[in-house]
This record gives structure tokens, sequence and C-alpha cells, in this order.
């Protein structure tokens, strides 16, 4: 009876680890090496296999709190949700977009080959 609650929270719980796992990385990448820029972009990848392992709304949940946690881990000054340049504002709404687009993209590969009408090159001319 309550089945779809735990097959509906799993790729959720997922995408959460995934974010927390990418961000610890790039958190002590931040911390340790001098001006690394453009951080935010490595969530892209596990966003796109999200998508492809869970379907869009797991990608879309990843992409929302990739945003966050770069916002707070990532960007000047740390531990804040304020951005302080427009320019990395810029970048963070930039990225929003990316990752919701790369997320429906990525979703769309396995859409089943039934939804899309059969081509016959033989009998089309």
């Amino acid at each position: 009876m309550r089945i779809w609650i735990v097959k509906g929270a799993v790729p959720v719980a997922v995408s959460l680890a995934v974010v927390a796992v990418v961000t610890a990385v790039l958190w002590q990448i931040r911390l340790t090496a001098v001006g690394p820029q453009h951080l935010i972009f490595f969530y892209l990848l596990p966003i796109a296999f999200l998508a492809v392992l869970y379907g869009r709304f797991a990608a879309i949940v990843c992409g929302v709190a990739a945003a966050a946690s770069a916002a707070y881990f990532l960007y000047d000054p740390l531990y804040s949700f304020y951005i302080a340049s427009p320019l990395e504002m810029g970048e963070l709404a930039f990225f929003a977009a990316l990752a919701s687009l790369g997320a429906k993209c990525a979703a769309d590969l396995l859409r089943p080959a039934a939804n899309f009408p059969a081509r016959n090159p033989v009998t089309e001319d």
C-alpha cells in the first residue's frame, strides 16, 4: 500500500546523496586550491546521470539542491546564501537553466520508442 512512497523517495534520496558527495569534493577543492572558478558546472554530469537513471524529477531535485549547496559552499561569502558578485549570480542562473535543459534531454533519451511514429523509408517515397 505504501510501496509507492518508498519508490518515490529513493530517487530523491539518491539525488540528495549525490549532491552531498559532489559538494564535499568541490568544497575541498575550493578550500585547498587557489582560485578555481566555475566549480558549479561539475554538477552537470551527475544531473545527467540521474536523469537517465531515475528520470526528470530526480534530476530537477538534484539541480535545485546543487544550486543551493553551491551558493552556500562555493561562492563568496562562504556559508551564506548571499552571492556578492552579480557575475556569479548570472553563472548560477545559467547553471540552473542548463541543468534543467540537460535533465529534460537526458530523461528523454530513455523514452520508449513506441512513443515515436514509425517511419518506413521504403514506403515514404
